[in-house]
């Protein structure tokens, strides 16, 4: 995240050539306004309603929505015993979430009592994302984690001539590739399957989601036996929708070069 990871400005690692210092520690804390209404659901009822969320930005972390207390719905939670300790924001204490016979143990938190320097979170709360059924932001529903306003996905069409090759075996021959950058990782070379021979591969059971360009599908290599060597969005988001189908690769065994 062009924030808190890599070498974003708030990363432990960012970079040195600036023109300026960010004066503070270096596990650095920022806590802004998210713009839209933020929802959750368990079990058929809503947990959270607010349009007043917040995003914690935090060193190596990505960012986490907090909410206002009162805007959770009181009757669903139960205070427990529980509690963790950060050194950069204080001691949390936990409330379970409870729909009927659906339990969520210890699945919201708060820092009631926040350290000095982050004083800001009192009042507020988080949800562990993956302990909802269901999470919407305004009324598009949500997967994996909320999308970072300050991440972008860029979407540029290379005619530069790239293989790829899994244990000496071609994969892969284009020059109708697609670069993707990526806020906080490497250039990623995307192939669409008319350039991929996808005879030599298999779907495989792994699947993975982006919030930003959708829901992720592997491959295996048959020849080389060589596990989720490549990847896919068969239905990106609006962020990656030039990308369709198209295949990228990664792992020990592949080489993607770039020919002259």
């Amino acid at each position: 995240m062009t924030l808190t990871l890599g070498t974003g400005p708030l990363a432990a690692g960012a970079p040195d050539a600036a023109n300026y210092n960010l004066d503070g520690p270096q596990h650095k804390l920022l806590f802004t306004e998210f713009p839209r209404r933020i929802r959750a659901a368990l079990g058929g009822q809503t947990v959270v309603d607010s349009e007043h969320a917040m995003l914690l930005h935090e060193s190596n972390i990505f960012p986490v929505v907090y909410f206002p207390i009162d805007d959770l719905a009181a009757e669903l939670l139960e205070r427990t015993d529980h509690s963790t300790h950060c050194p950069f924001k204080g001691d949390a204490s936990y409330w379970t979430v409870s729909v009927g016979d659906t339990v969520a143990d210890n699945a919201v938190w708060g820092y009631e009592t926040p350290i000095e320097g982050a004083s800001w979170l009192r009042g507020y709360v988080a949800i562990e994302w993956g302990r909802m059924d269901q999470w919407y932001d305004e009324d598009d529903e949500i997967f994996g984690h909320i999308r970072d306003p300050y991440h972008r996905v860029d979407a540029r069409p290379t005619s530069r001539h790239y293989q790829v090759h899994i244990d000496g075996h071609l994969v892969a021959d284009t020059t109708d590739a697609f670069v993707i950058s990526e806020t906080g990782g490497d250039n990623r070379i995307y192939i669409p399957p008319a350039d991929v021979r996808t005879e030599q591969f298999t779907r495989s059971e792994t699947t993975t989601h982006c919030p930003h360009k959708g829901d992720t599908v592997y491959w295996h290599h048959l020849e080389t036996d060589s596990h989720d060597v490549a990847w896919s969005y068969p239905a990106p988001l609006e962020e990656a929708t030039r990308l369709p189908g198209y295949f990228s690769f990664d792992g020990p065994s592949v080489e993607l070069s770039r020919k002259q």
